[in-house]
């Protein structure tokens, strides 16, 4: 299954939830927001919204410092 990942194609081998994807690419669910599809996804539905094919992720971290 192919999405795109902040500009990139990525090559999933199954479907997979947003939550799960997060994690796997090493990521803290909490500091960062998702839009998926020209949409916001909430913290809340990304346990339940799983990833399509040739569908569309920027995923935004927030990066502190001083």
């Amino acid at each position: 299954m192919n999405i795109k990942i902040n500009g990139e194609i990525k090559v999933l081998n199954q479907k997979i939830n947003l939550a799960d994807l997060i994690k796997n690419l090493g990521l803290s669910c909490d500091k960062v927001v998702t839009e998926y599809n020209s949409r916001i996804v909430s913290v809340k539905e990304r346990e339940t919204l799983v990833l399509e094919e040739d569908g569309n992720l920027e995923i935004i971290s927030f990066v502190g410092g001083g």
